[in-house]
């Protein structure tokens, strides 16, 4: 069970989907899910591996913990398979980034009903 204060995923506008599967979240942060439904490309925005919210949204939204997706980043940007996820330095940063990128995905503590992002659910 989600907690009333858990950290909610947020999308560009222009993403159509308003739910996505945790197997999905986990891949598009996982960065192994490259393109959303539409064919449009994802574009991961993280905060820093060592602020609160980072670890509270790998925990709470994908069931991972942040040195787990670290590794599997690490991995895939070594070897040459995927690019890195664009590292913002504030919830403030992370709203403005995610609503001018098309196709892009993100997460904040709380969205609030004027903020110019979708909230994405995990199911």
């Amino acid at each position: 069970m989600v907690s009333a204060d858990a950290v909610e995923l947020i999308v560009h506008r222009g993403v159509e989907l308003q739910s996505i599967s945790l197997a999905n979240a986990r891949a598009m942060f996982g960065l192994r899910l490259a393109r959303w439904p539409d064919g449009k490309l994802v574009r991961v925005f993280v905060l820093p591996d060592s602020h609160p919210l980072h670890g509270r949204m790998s925990k709470e939204r994908l069931d991972l913990y942040p040195y787990q997706l670290r590794q599997t980043w690490d991995r895939l940007i070594y070897s040459g398979m995927a690019q890195a996820p664009i590292e913002v330095a504030s919830e403030e940063e992370m709203l403005a980034k995610v609503a001018a990128t098309p196709g892009a995905i993100g997460y904040v503590n709380k969205a609030r009903k004027n903020d110019p992002v979708s909230i994405l659910q995990v199911e």
